[in-house]
């Protein structure tokens, strides 16, 4: 039988390319994955992160197999992001892309007695044929999610085919019951053997079963009564397959499986088993603080918990494959997902990059096939800040194609970057369609969002449309009684959010809409709002330590368990006669407590608000709704702590004053002018960087439109350096005054072209 062993404990590590080592190295770090590199300097703001080729080693006996001519495999479920795997010094395979499992088979390399030598070449170095290319967020390097030995008879169930488990199960409602149309896979087979499928129900019943000759191993089983897999009842079906040579055993897989319909439509959103069911959830990142993406079973579980509190029911795993450890956690707590590769940002043309999105899809279609919880092939994200091509467009269509090949069942999408326009070639590639709109943060006001998605809506009543991405930075340190864009407050995302979630409760037409994102997560070139390394959007801080408001806001829309929040806890110092009291809760109405006394009792729609003269000294408020409570304390001072306020809001609002005082007096009015052999506002970053006095203007006008830093090799550079400044600016939309976009082509048409 399969004997499926961990080998996560006593590794070697060095954090430098040493070279394949003969024996086991005596002065190598000594570590137990899952294990990054990155752990720390991932995310600790320090303004990058070791990229390299770093070594592991380990040594293993030979596992025992008592069937003669057993087989045994290596398997890695990650590593990041290439590797290369040695056993007693031979090369036995390499593996491109970071977030799928490969496996190799190492039965004549191993020794019949004695130890073996198991080293790996990780590299989350820049490769020009491996996505992501460059992206916001950290590419961590390691064997993070730890190493297996397999040993099994030398007939077993495929372990070959790009990862997979060797079964596939396709649960069909029909009628009452179901057909469970089962395929499998058996490597070395002959006329002795045959596999046997039982299907069992949550009890451990065995509800039907089949035979079939191991070498045309296709069924379908039909189980007359069965129970529908859904958001509120994820009740999981268990398949599994037995390889059997007469009346022994040989080897066996199985597979939890859930049976559900789905669909969409563009005038009524998301359909689970005949239901309309609108997608309310949040994205989510595989990192946590100090640990970086090197996380455990539970950990993974921990996340999905947390995330079923806030009462979502769908989460985007962005960018890349998961764990099955998180894939298993959402099958059973009932999460609708949307699982993606990393496509993202950046298109490179070389063929070779495609063939790696190729592969990297068919890695994550066949290894996750079986997951209920998965409803979505997302292809790719955010790909037209590089610029679009006739191949562009060609490539997504072939991927496309390439989900439908290889599972007809689901649906397929794609997460476009917010100035795509609506009349994209991209549009009508795929089975749904989303969007990634900071309308309130990057560009715009947060009003923007709803009419800006029913304009599309008239356009394209054929599209089933979604929001992908849609956030802003919430910092907890910051307070203040005036909560405005770009002062990463945790009152103005809580603003945002109670804005966006009515947006969305309104348009039950959307299938869905992701939060970016449910946890802060590590991006090193990140330098926003004082913290620096991580991109601070979450609902929850990078540690899982602090839910921020915005995290409440979404748990008294979704859900159905009684809850109340009293808002601005960590605004505990406050000045001024009133002060605002912003209260959450699902209840119809809500009473308000000071220091025991009443001050209201509200009736509203999820969000209430109470103006309250606080007494000198510590104030204790209580917020009663139905049968929950909730309290807080804040104190009245003087002044309120400088700590509470960014000193770069302040510096932006002056700089942008300061901008047109510069300008001089320019006619702001005027239409542009584009004269040959000077830059403008329509030439690519990557151009104008030649010139270091007209990157010295861009970088101060993108600084000023969209608080970011952009320097060649700094940052989100790779990212931006196709774009223009015209379509960086406009991106700012209604944040930046009129006349802002003219007078930096006004300064840059001064300058000569390079």
């Amino acid at each position: 039988m399969r004997n499926v062993i961990n080998i996560n404990e006593d590794w070697r590590f060095i954090q430098e390319d040493a070279g394949l080592p003969e024996s086991l190295p005596q002065d190598w770090q000594k570590i137990d994955l899952p294990h990054t590199w990155n752990a720390i300097d991932g995310h600790d703001g320090n303004g990058g992160y070791a990229r390299g080729t770093y070594w592991y080693a380990k040594q293993f006996e030979t596992p025992v197999q008592p069937l003669a001519g057993g087989r045994v495999y290596v398997e890695f479920p990650a590593a990041g992001q290439q590797a290369t795997v040695y056993v007693n010094g031979t090369k036995v395979i390499y593996h491109e892309g970071g977030y799928s499992a490969f496996r190799a088979d190492i039965t004549d390399l191993c020794r019949a007695e004695g130890e073996n030598l198991l080293a790996v070449a990780c590299s989350n170095e820049y490769k020009d044929s491996v996505y992501p290319q460059s992206a916001d967020f950290t590419f961590y390097g390691g064997l993070y999610r730890g190493v297996n030995l397999i040993s099994v008879p030398n007939t077993h169930f495929d372990l070959d085919y790009y990862g997979g488990p060797g079964i596939q199960v396709t649960p069909k409602p029909c009628g009452d019951g179901a057909t469970f149309e089962i395929k499998s896979w058996v490597t070395n087979p002959d006329e002795n053997f045959t596999v046997l499928y039982s299907i069992y129900d949550e009890d451990g019943n065995e509800v039907a079963s089949a035979v079939r000759p191991a070498d045309d191993a296709a069924v379908t089983i039909y189980v007359p009564e069965v129970t529908l897999w859904g958001i509120d009842n994820p009740y999981l079906y268990e398949v599994t397959a037995t390889l059997q040579r007469r009346n022994e055993a040989y080897d066996e897989v199985s597979a939890l499986v859930g049976v559900r319909s789905f669909s969409c439509d563009p005038q009524k959103g998301f359909i689970l088993n005949g239901v309309e069911t609108p997608l309310r959830g949040v994205s989510r990142h595989q990192d946590m603080l100090y640990k970086g993406n090197a996380l455990t079973a539970e950990d993974h579980y921990n996340d999905a918990c947390m995330i079923k509190e806030l009462g979502a029911n769908t989460i985007r795993l962005a960018h890349y494959q998961h764990s099955q450890d998180f894939y298993d956690a959402c099958d059973a707590l009932g999460f609708i997902i949307w699982a993606e590769i990393p496509f993202i940002s950046v298109f490179n043309k070389d063929p070779a990059a495609h063939l790696n999105c190729i592969s990297q899809m068919k890695e994550l279609i066949i290894q996750n096939y079986n997951h209920p919880s998965i409803c979505f092939w997302g292809v790719s994200n955010e790909i037209l800040i590089g610029g679009i091509s006739e191949k562009l467009v060609e490539n997504h269509k072939e991927l496309a194609a390439l989900c439908k090949e290889l599972d007809p069942t689901r649906l397929t999408t794609i997460a476009h970057v917010s100035m795509t326009p609506i009349d994209s070639p991209l549009h009508h590639i795929t089975d749904v369609e989303s969007y990634n709109h900071y309308f309130g943060w990057y560009g715009g006001k947060m009003e923007d969002n709803g009419p800006w998605l029913d304009h599309f809506h008239e356009v394209h009543p054929d599209i089933c449309l979604g929001m992908s991405e849609y956030g802003c930075e919430g910092i907890v340190t910051y307070h203040g009684p005036n909560p405005a864009c770009k002062d990463y407050s945790e009152e103005y995302q809580a603003l945002y959010h109670e804005h966006m979630a009515k947006v969305f409760d309104e348009r039950p037409w959307i299938w869905s809409s992701h939060v970016w994102n449910m946890f802060d997560f590590g991006c090193a070139a990140r330098d926003e709002g004082g913290v620096k390394g991580r991109n601070n959007k979450g609902l929850v801080t990078m540690d899982r330590k602090t839910k921020k408001d915005s995290y409440y806001v979404y748990q008294a829309y979704w859900t159905k368990e009684p809850m109340v929040h009293l808002c601005g806890r960590r605004y505990a110092q406050r000045a001024g006669e009133t002060t605002q009291i912003r209260v959450y809760s699902n209840q119809p109405s809500v009473t308000l407590y000071m220091n025991g006394e009443k001050v209201g009792e509200q009736q509203a729609e999820k969000v209430f608000v109470f103006t309250v003269a606080l007494k000198d000294g510590f104030n204790t408020l209580v917020a009663e709704a139905g049968p929950v409570k909730d309290s807080i304390t804040l104190e009245k001072v003087e002044k309120e702590p400088s700590i509470y306020v960014l000193p770069e809001v302040t510096e932006r609002a002056e700089g942008v004053a300061n901008w047109f005082k510069l300008a001089g007096d320019l006619d702001l009015k005027a239409p542009m002018e584009f004269p040959e052999g000077k830059y403008n506002v329509k030439v690519p970053m990557g151009e104008i960087a030649k010139s270091e006095e007209a990157m010295k203007v861009v970088s101060e006008a993108v600084k000023l439109a969209t608080n970011m830093k952009v320097a060649p090799g700094e940052g989100m550079w790779d990212m931006m350096k196709g774009m223009a400044p015209q379509a960086m600016v406009e991106m700012a939309g209604s944040m930046m005054p009129e006349g802002f976009l003219e007078s930096l082509n006004a300064k840059l048409i001064k300058i000569d072209r390079k």
